[in-house]
């Protein structure tokens, strides 16, 4: 059995029950995203899941013209490629590297076969499941309700959450806006947040200068999202 001398980095893995982990070990790989990387695209069938360590993950919808639209965001929480244990077979949308940085990928198979033999595993997952459906849902309502700088404040927290640092890369078409609004609108959306002294964004790279102020701006969805998360997985979960 393979021996892993590396700190558990994903809060989800890091509060398996040992056993489980020590089942899964030998098929553990430790594996480098990059920025914009394609982890899959709608209507595949997953062979592996990731469980980002440093990297940040957008889930998406791309529309008939070709235009993602983000519905939710995994870190170093979570797990990307519910579709395996939830029996869906195929995915119905895009995953898309937000933020470059470090996963552990499993084999599909491992994580089905503890997913039917283990209730705490099954448990576990079936959770932040629910709590990855509760930040859809969060994004769908702020994408309808709120203004577009409330909208991209909202994302940038959401990262932050998910990051051990204030900067991370990102590029214009990284930014999956909502559908109908125009990619111009976007960059102009984020040149404001900048004129208001909160992040400074210069070549596809952000960084937060004020987070206080982010959140003092940003509405309820991001307090929303940490809200559920924190009901839902207290234990391991601190977004």
């Amino acid at each position: 059995m393979a021996a892993w001398t590396e700190p558990i980095s994903n809060h989800l893995l890091a509060a398996l029950p040992h056993a489980a982990w020590q089942r899964w070990l030998p098929d553990v790989e430790s594996v480098d995203l990059s920025l914009g990387q394609v982890l899959y695209e709608s209507g595949v069938t997953l062979s592996h899941v990731h469980f980002p360590t440093s990297a940040i993950v957008s889930l998406q919808h791309v529309m008939e013209d070709g235009a993602p639209a983000e519905i939710a965001v995994v870190g170093n929480e979570g797990i990307v490629g519910i579709s395996i244990f939830m029996a869906g077979e195929s995915t119905p949308g895009r995953a898309a590297v937000r933020s470059p940085g470090r996963a552990l990928l499993l084999p599909a198979q491992a994580i089905e076969k503890e997913f039917e033999r283990s209730s705490p595993v099954s448990h576990l997952l079936l959770l932040c499941t629910q709590a990855l459906i509760s930040q859809m849902a969060q994004i769908a309502a702020c994408n309808r309700h709120h203004s577009l700088h409330q909208q991209l404040r909202r994302l940038l927290l959401l990262s932050l959450d998910r990051l051990t640092g204030g900067e991370h890369a990102m590029t214009k078409e990284l930014i999956a806006n909502p559908p109908g609004v125009r990619r111009e609108r976007v960059t102009a959306a984020a040149l404001k947040v900048q004129k208001a002294g909160l992040i400074r964004y210069a070549r596809g790279h952000i960084s937060v200068l004020d987070r206080v102020g982010l959140e003092l701006r940003s509405g309820e969805c991001d307090a929303a999202v940490k809200n559920e998360y924190g009901r839902l997985l207290p234990d391991f979960i601190s977004t």
